[in-house]
């Protein structure tokens, strides 16, 4: 391999890299959420990038189109959430949180069961969009998809919408100073089971969608939400909880790091997010940008 051409591999192996990071942003940033602000042990989390991924295979093998099936599955995510924290998860906030591990652990079992029982054990594909379905070249045998950098701007505008919404609007408001003080938002009278309702919503969301938009290229197939469920908590530690900023900082460093270490060091590549993960802990024992709690 020459020197230009081992250039052009590291630079497609890191646009690799930030394009899983953030899409890994979409689900840690939802379970920092749930975890910082509703206090939480969510394990069920990563079913809900399942659920996405398999409603976009199901609903785009019906109407023959991504969009449509992404836009019909969303809204239904939504819903899901919200009914899930009204009817399970609204009964956790004051227990221990073996109580959160068994329910939400409960849960994996049954979306397991319920998603053997409804689509198999088969691993399914969903076809990328025809108009977005060709590859940029970039040498005689180097090429890049177009549908992964569609991917990447399309997990960069939900991050630039997911910033404005905490930084810029009162809700925003509410939910940063529910992160660092519950008890204080519940004494000025804001609604905290509302707060708390939409923030689950939010988060299922986001994992939902995650695993919509990623289908086409990491395929639909059982067991998918528990491997992206562990990045993602490592994610939230290394981040902070309850961190956005740290998670999305967060994300694109497991991103990298996971690619890289795949590439390059193989042999260790299982090992080289943990130690990452360690590394920041020893540094910043409360993760990037969290706080230390007393």
């Amino acid at each position: 391999m020459s020197s230009s051409q081992a250039v052009l591999f590291f630079f497609i192996q890191a646009l690799n890299g930030v394009q899983l990071g953030l899409l890994l942003f979409l689900v840690a940033s939802g379970l920092t959420l749930i975890f910082g602000i509703m206090g939480v042990i969510n394990l069920a989390h990563g079913s809900f990038y399942m659920l996405g991924a398999y409603l976009a295979f199901s609903f785009a093998e019906i109407s023959g189109s991504l969009w449509l099936a992404i836009l019909i599955a969303v809204p239904l995510t939504v819903l899901l959430g919200l009914a899930l924290e009204f009817l399970l998860f609204r009964f956790l906030y004051a227990r221990d949180h073996l109580y959160q591990v068994l329910l939400t652990y409960g849960l994996i079992l049954v979306f397991e069961e319920l998603r053997s029982l409804l689509f198999g054990d088969d691993v399914h594909g969903v076809a990328v969009p025809d108009f977005l379905n060709f590859s940029i070249p970039l040498t005689d045998t180097l090429s890049y998809p177009v549908y992964r950098l569609f991917l990447s701007a399309v997990c960069l505008a939900v991050a630039g919408g997911l910033y404005l919404l905490i930084q810029r609007t009162r809700l925003g408001m509410t939910i940063r100073a529910g992160a660092v003080n519950r008890e204080m938002v519940q004494s000025l009278g804001i609604d905290i089971g509302l707060l708390y309702r939409i923030v689950f919503a939010l988060g299922v969301a986001l994992a939902a969608f995650a695993g919509m938009i990623a289908a086409p290229v990491a395929s639909v197939f059982p067991g998918m939400g528990n491997q992206i469920l562990i990045i993602s908590f490592v994610i939230v530690v290394i981040g902070g909880i309850g961190s956005i900023k740290g998670a999305f900082l967060g994300s694109l460093l497991i991103g990298l790091a996971d690619t890289f270490g795949q590439v390059y060091a193989p042999e260790t590549a299982g090992m080289t997010v943990y130690m990452l993960m360690a590394a920041v802990l020893l540094w910043r024992p409360a993760g990037l940008f969290g706080r230390a709690r007393t």
